[in-house]
């Protein structure tokens, strides 16, 4: 999967977990939380999208990784390379 795809990917679920938000001007950098409503079961709610969707297995540790979408993507890039969207 290329960037812009696992891009689109987050997109696509964040908008199936806070579907009254709008991502149209969703700044890349900047933490989701301070854009977004959400709280924890939220997040916790995207770690288990990811995990059913494209079998990826994000341990709690990790989570730190996933704070802003260019920090969510950098990290499941190499998760992500051979998986068709």
């Amino acid at each position: 999967m290329t960037r812009p795809e696992i891009r689109e990917v987050i997109i696509e679920i964040l908008e199936r977990i806070a579907p009254d938000e709008d991502l149209s001007n969703l700044n890349d950098s900047v933490p989701f939380r301070e854009q977004m409503e959400l709280d924890s079961m939220d997040f916790l709610d995207i770690v288990m999208e990811l995990r059913k969707q494209y079998r990826v297995q994000i341990p709690e540790s990790e989570y730190e990784h996933l704070v802003t979408m260019d920090s969510t993507v950098n990290y499941l890039e190499p998760k992500l390379a051979d998986t068709p969207k």
